[in-house]
């Protein structure tokens, strides 16, 4: 009989943390209307520091990425100035995925 499929144990707190960070966005928008829009931003894989070991193995990475490429500065600015915009004001209590459509493949 086999055990349970390999996991990585870090990808737990990734995803509680994720999920909070949903919530909160959905709680604060909601009490916060009147007043103010919260959003939020869901970088998918950029060329930073912090993925540089990925990074290592570009084609691999953006294999999984369904746009096929990593995202750059420009991609993230132009969303954010969207919801920093006129035509972002009516907009509040989103999370916006900016990632390539990555989510879309990896739930």
């Amino acid at each position: 009989m086999m055990g349970p499929a390999p996991f990585k144990l870090a990808s737990f707190a990734y995803a509680a943390s994720k999920g909070g960070l949903h919530h909160m966005t959905h709680h604060l928008a909601r009490h916060l209307a009147p007043v103010v829009n919260v959003n939020t931003l869901a970088p998918g894989a950029f060329e930073t520091p912090l993925i540089a070991f990925a990074l290592e193995q570009r084609a691999a990475l953006e294999a999984t990425i369904p746009r096929g490429m990593v995202g750059q500065a420009d991609d993230f600015a132009g969303a954010a100035i969207f919801l920093s915009s006129r035509a972002g004001a009516y907009v509040t209590g989103a999370v916006i995925p900016v990632d390539g459509g990555m989510s879309l493949s990896n739930p």
